[in-house]
């Protein structure tokens, strides 16, 4: 019998016994082990289902699976061999008091592993400050990009007295306004402090109140002065005898990620003198008032002017040498993504558009971008080719995510840090780009909003660069031309030049041959098989998915569960429970069953592998208030029961009570159609397959 994919990990990782403790993200397993040296990195690199693997500082690990990374983490967890290991990594985690690891992390940074722990420290405070409001950064981009779009065909006007198009702006207008506010919830939750601490901090700096002593008729001691570089405006205003520098802080990054350290830092030290009997009151109380005070007078400065002198000399590069700016920014960027380094850069980004009214380092990043997705598409190329099976299900995947997401990361971390040759063909798409954007942008200057000549491509909006943002950039020819350039150059190396060694185009041929064979095995067996056991010679197409409870059908987006929105885990529903008894959906084998009752994993005969998982965040319930009915690897047939659940006691416990539902392997399937916003009973359809 075959060996699972979570035993090969395991076995891989060193061995249960090397595994002091085990979490996971949406994309990825976290361990930490006892002695990473023990690591097989060959044998995880090879395991199927795993797209990357990623050594950290320390003795952490990471084993990039995607998004059906909880089936096999709960794989994982129950192995016979993960039993007492999972017992003992629990108290290491407590007593240790571990923080969840930075999701993006690069292969080149962990082979320093141990040197550069602080480092790792700090770039994983500055993507975990940002990653979670990504979602709603991409969701405004679109926004703008459509809106820009329809204007520029002349669908809708861009006229300020209008209050629909005042309506359509203020939707994206609030993502960057109240972004300082966000970043700082983020932040203070990295440093394991009250979030709504953080936020209600920088909130302060923000309020009609505080922007009002920017008024110099109601405030005669304030004073103002215009940066004429920048276009801004700082004021300065006498609050109890002492200067404070006022500035406008929507939109502002830098502020929050050093007001948040700041607090981090007196947080902490008042837990360990307040009593703790009193420390819901008087922790907050004292931290409003000490770093309030601190981030108004001190942090908040120091923060605009640390950013507008990045600005300032980027913008000078931009302005005097913006030939060898378009081509370093796409030249560094391959580098800076896997290591982190790019949120630093995606803050500079926004604080452009906050202070100069528009960006020029998104143009150049486009282009690294997509000479990015361009190796993908080359890499997808020689996989149907070739007839693998891996490579191809892979290489869609992250060609999708790239082209109509502007994420890199599925691509970097399933294909191009595994094949290390491809990216000295990417950065020759690089370049391309870089070039093609840098000579048409000096032949051809745009001008914004200003007045002022820039010779190269900008942006109003923060923008992941994708198909969908195209219309948003200024000079859109150019930048259409400049990615069209770095896509194809970098197909076209890796099309032409194929991306693998020897060694590594003989395992792939030997995927696609084993591939063949068990294809060619199952229909042998399938035509084989008697007619009075299976009365068809294949198995039954699954053309809808039941409901597992009685209730209220509504969609992902409007779950609570992140994880499930984004669509990592498939396409779904979300049901409102009415009823206790949650049913099969399908019928099939039961790949998952979790210990704690909150979630089952159900593959039917014909593939598809739907999840179904009670209520959010269950699972540390520990199993009270779930009565399981049945057990891993048993044949269920649809409408059967699952679990019986005492909603009551879940609500009791604060959490919810919503349960997911979802087609893990979505991508494998024509289309999976939710039916939302209906009220049904247990075992009505509510999701339509198409094979």
């Amino acid at each position: 019998m075959a060996e699972s994919t979570a035993s090969q990990i395991i076995a891989a990782i060193g061995g249960a016994e090397n595994v002091r403790s085990l979490t996971h993200c949406a994309t990825r397993l976290r361990f930490e082990l006892v002695d990473a040296g023990k690591v097989d990195q060959a044998r995880l690199d090879g395991t199927k289902g795993v797209l990357g693997t990623v050594p950290q500082s320390g003795d952490r690990y990471q084993v990039v699976i995607g998004g059906g990374v909880a089936n096999v983490y709960e794989d994982i967890m129950h192995l016979p061999e993960m039993a007492k290991a999972g017992a003992s990594a629990g108290k290491a985690a407590k007593s240790t008091g571990e923080m969840t690891d930075a999701e993006v992390k690069a292969a080149e940074r962990a082979k320093a592993r141990g040197k550069f722990a602080w480092l790792d420290s700090f770039f994983e405070y500055l993507s975990d400050s940002f990653r979670p409001i990504l979602g709603v950064l991409l969701g405004a981009s679109i926004i703008i990009a459509l809106v820009n779009l329809l204007i520029s065909l002349n669908v809708i006007p861009n006229d300020e007295a209008s209050a629909g198009w005042v309506f359509i702006k203020a939707i994206w207008k609030g993502v960057f306004y109240f972004l300082p506010i966000m970043v700082a919830y983020n932040a203070a939750k990295k440093l394991k402090v009250d979030p709504w601490l953080g936020g209600a901090i920088m909130g302060m700096l923000m309020t009609p109140q505080f922007t009002s002593l920017m008024d110099t008729k109601t405030f005669p001691d304030t004073t103002c002065v215009t940066n004429a570089a920048l276009g801004t405006t700082s004021c300065t205003a006498k609050i109890f005898g002492l200067p404070m520098l006022l500035s406008d802080y929507s939109g502002n990054v830098f502020v929050p990620l050093l007001m948040a350290a700041v607090l981090a830092v007196v947080y902490h030290g008042l837990k360990k003198i307040i009593p703790e009997s009193v420390q819901l009151v008087f922790v907050p109380f004292f931290c409003m008032i000490i770093v309030g005070a601190l981030t108004a007078f001190l942090i908040g400065p120091l923060g605009v002017w640390a950013g507008n002198e990045l600005g300032i000399g980027l913008s000078w590069m931009n302005t005097h040498a913006p030939f060898v700016f378009a081509i370093i920014i796409p030249l560094l960027y391959p580098f800076l993504v896997p290591l982190g380094l790019h949120w630093p850069l995606n803050a500079l980004m926004i604080m452009n558009i906050n202070t100069l009214g528009y960006d020029f380092i998104q143009g150049p990043m486009g282009t690294w971008n997509f000479a990015c997705f361009g190796a993908t598409a080359g890499v997808l190329f020689l996989s149907m080719r070739d007839k693998d099976p891996v490579m191809r299900q892979t290489s869609l995947g992250a060609l999708a995510a790239g082209l109509l997401g502007g994420v890199s990361e599925p691509s970097l971390y399933g294909i191009h840090l595994r094949y290390k040759m491809v990216y000295k063909r990417m950065l020759v798409g690089c370049a391309t780009g870089g070039v093609v954007i840098a000579i048409l942008g000096w032949l051809f200057p745009s001008t914004v909003a200003s007045g002022q000549v820039v010779h190269g491509v900008t942006t109003t909006a923060f923008a992941f660069t994708s198909l969908l943002t195209i219309p948003v950039f200024n000079q859109m020819w150019v930048y259409g031309v400049s990615i069209a350039a770095a896509f194809i150059v970098s197909f076209l190396m890796v099309a032409m030049f194929d991306y693998r060694t020897p060694e590594q185009k003989a395992e792939a041929k030997q995927r696609a041959a084993d591939y063949a064979a068990e294809k060619a095995a199952a229909k042998g067996k399938s035509a084989d098989a008697p007619a009075a056991e299976t009365g068809t010679k294949t198995a039954v197409e699954t053309t809808t998915v039941g409901s597992p409870l009685s209730g209220h059908i509504v969609s992902l987006d409007e779950s609570g569960d992140p994880v499930f929105a984004s669509r990592a885990l498939g396409e779904g529903v979300a049901i409102q429970p009415t009823d206790s008894t949650v049913v099969a959906p399908v019928s099939g084998v039961l790949s998952t069953v979790a210990e704690t009752g909150h979630a089952f994993g159900i593959k039917t005969d014909d593939g598809v592998e739907v999840l179904v998982h009670v209520g959010i965040d269950t699972v540390k319930m520990n199993g009270e208030g779930f009565a399981v009915a049945v057990k891993t690897n048993q044949r269920v047939s649809a409408g059967d029961t699952l679990v019986t659940v005492d909603f009551d006691k879940v609500k009791e416990a604060g959490y919810s009570t919503t349960t997911l539902m979802t087609v893990t392997n979505t991508m494998a399937l024509a289309s999976v159609t939710p039916r939302t916003d209906i009220d049904v009973k247990a075992g009505d359809a509510v999701l339509d397959i198409q094979h």
